[in-house]
C-alpha cells in the first residue's frame, strides 16, 4: 500500500501529465537540462550575483531533495555575476539565464517567465536556505491545497549568525506586522525568500517590481488577491560569501512599497479621522457646547479648521493615487469607495459649489452685516472662520473633482 506522502507526490506528478518511472532515479536521472525532451514537474530558481562560494553546496541540496521527490526538476539560475558561479552551475546540470535588466527582482521575474514546471520553489543562492526542505513544503502545499507556501525563520531556528540581531528582532518582524496589517498576509515571515507555490498561482499574481521589495510586493499581491498561503518552520543558517543586503536602504524600500500600495492606509483613513476631528472641534467651538468643565475657544475652532481643511486635502489624496497608480491594496473604507464607485465631475463640482455657497452666503451676511455697523472694527468671530472654512472646503472640492477627472 502506498504511503499518504507517496500518493501526493502521485498526485503531483498526474497534475503535470507526467508518467514516473517507480524506480529510483538518480537526480542526475531527473534534472531536466534545457535541451531535454522531459517536461519538468517542479522548477527551482535561484538568483545569483557572484555566489560561487555558495551555489555548489545548494545545487547539491537540491539534488538530495528531488531523488526523494522522485518528479522531474530543473533547476534555473539567474544570474548575473563576474566569477565562476554561472560555469559552476551549469556544471551541475543547472540551466543558466542571464537577466537583460539588474535588480534582485527583476531577476526573479526573468527567470520564472522561463520556467516550465507545475511548481515553482526560489529561495537565495547563499546556503542560507536549506533545499533539502523542498519536500516538506511540497508535502505542505499538497495537503493544505495552498496556492503559496513559505519557510519561516522566525518560528524556526535562526542560527548564530545567520541574521543580524537587529533584523531578527525588529526589522522583520515590524516589516511583516506592517504587511499582515495593510494586505491581510497572516504570515510570521513575510520576507522570508524560500518559498513554493503553483504555476497557476503565479499567473494570477501581477509581480511588477524589480528590487528587493520583490518579496514584499508577492505576498501583497497575494494577499490582496486572496490567495492561500501557508508556512512551515525552517532552518536559516550562516551564509557564504559576502552580503549584499543594506539593512536600511532595503528596508525603507519595503516599507515605502508598503504604503504607496496601500492608499487607504496612507491617505483615506488619516484623511477621514482628520476630517471628523476637526469637524467635532469646530462645530463644538462654534456652539459653545461645554465638555465636562471645559468650554472650546478660539484657539481650538482655528485648530478645528485646519484639521478640516487638512482632512479633505489627505483624503482626496487617497482617491487621487487609488485612480492613477492602481495600487495593489485598494481603499476599502465606506467613503472612498463610495467616491471611487459614484464620482463625477459634475457630482464632485456640485458638492464642493454647494459647501462653498453656503460659507460665501454666511461670509456675505458677516460683511453686510459690518457695514450696517459703519464698517468698524472686525472683532474675530467664530462665524466668520466657520464661513471661511466652508469657503476653502468647497474651493478644494471643485478642484480636486477637475483633478480627478482628468486622471481618471
Amino acid at each position: 500500500m502506498a504511503t499518504k506522502t507517496e500518493t501526493q507526490r502521485g498526485e503531483v506528478v498526474q497534475s503535470a501529465d507526467q508518467a514516473v518511472d517507480r524506480t529510483q532515479r538518480s537526480a542526475d536521472e531527473l534534472l531536466v537540462r534545457d535541451d531535454a525532451d522531459e517536461s519538468p514537474v517542479l522548477s527551482v530558481v535561484m538568483p545569483t550575483l557572484n555566489e560561487e562560494d555558495g551555489i555548489r553546496t545548494c545545487i547539491d541540496w537540491i539534488k538530495t531533495a528531488i531523488e526523494e521527490l522522485q518528479v522531474p526538476t530543473e533547476i534555473l539560475i539567474s544570474d548575473s555575476s563576474t566569477d565562476r558561479t554561472p560555469e559552476i552551475a551549469r556544471e551541475m546540470g543547472a540551466v543558466v539565464v542571464e537577466p537583460d535588466g539588474k535588480g534582485y527582482g527583476y531577476a526573479y521575474r526573468y527567470a520564472f517567465e522561463r520556467t516550465r514546471g507545475e511548481y515553482i520553489v526560489m529561495g537565495d543562492a547563499d546556503t542560507t536556505y536549506d533545499f533539502t526542505q523542498i519536500p516538506r513544503l511540497l508535502d505542505h502545499l499538497e495537503e493544505t491545497g495552498a496556492d503559496i507556501v513559505m519557510g519561516s525563520r522566525l518560528d524556526g531556528e535562526i542560527k548564530d549568525g545567520a541574521m543580524p540581531t537587529l533584523h531578527q528582532y525588529i526589522g522583520n518582524p515590524l516589516l511583516t506586522r506592517f504587511l499582515n496589517t495593510f494586505y491581510r498576509a497572516g504570515v510570521s515571515d513575510a520576507h522570508s525568500g524560500f518559498r513554493i507555490f503553483t504555476r497557476d498561482a503565479y499567473e494570477r499574481m501581477d509581480l511588477e517590481t524589480t528590487g528587493m521589495e520583490f518579496a514584499s510586493e508577492m505576498i501583497m499581491d497575494a494577499g490582496a488577491r486572496d490567495l492561500q498561503i501557508e508556512e512551515v518552520p525552517i532552518i536559516y543558517h550562516e551564509r557564504k560569501g559576502e552580503e549584499t543586503l543594506d539593512s536600511f536602504r532595503d528596508g525603507w524600500r519595503h516599507v515605502r512599497f508598503m504604503l504607496v500600495n496601500a492608499p487607504g492606509y496612507l491617505f483615506s483613513v488619516p484623511g477621514m479621522l482628520l476630517t471628523v476631528f476637526g469637524a467635532a472641534v469646530l462645530l463644538t467651538a462654534h456652539t459653545g457646547i461645554e465638555i465636562g468643565a471645559m468650554t472650546l475657544g478660539t484657539n481650538s475652532m482655528i485648530a478645528g479648521s485646519l484639521f478640516s481643511i487638512l482632512g479633505v486635502q489627505v483624503g482626496s489624496l487617497g482617491v487621487f493615487a487609488t485612480v492613477a497608480s492602481d495600487p495593489i491594496q485598494k481603499p476599502n473604507d465606506v467613503a472612498t469607495s463610495w467616491i471611487m464607485e459614484n464620482a463625477t465631475l459634475e457630482r464632485g463640482a456640485s458638492a464642493g459649489l454647494a459647501v462653498f455657497t453656503a460659507g460665501a452666503v454666511y461670509a456675505t451676511w458677516l460683511v453686510l452685516d459690518w457695514a450696517l455697523r459703519g464698517f468698524g472694527s472686525v472683532p474675530f468671530t467664530t462665524s466668520s472662520l466657520l464661513a471661511f472654512t466652508a469657503i476653502v472646503i468647497g474651493v478644494q472640492l471643485v478642484f480636486s473633482s477637475f483633478f480627478l477627472s482628468s486622471v481618471n
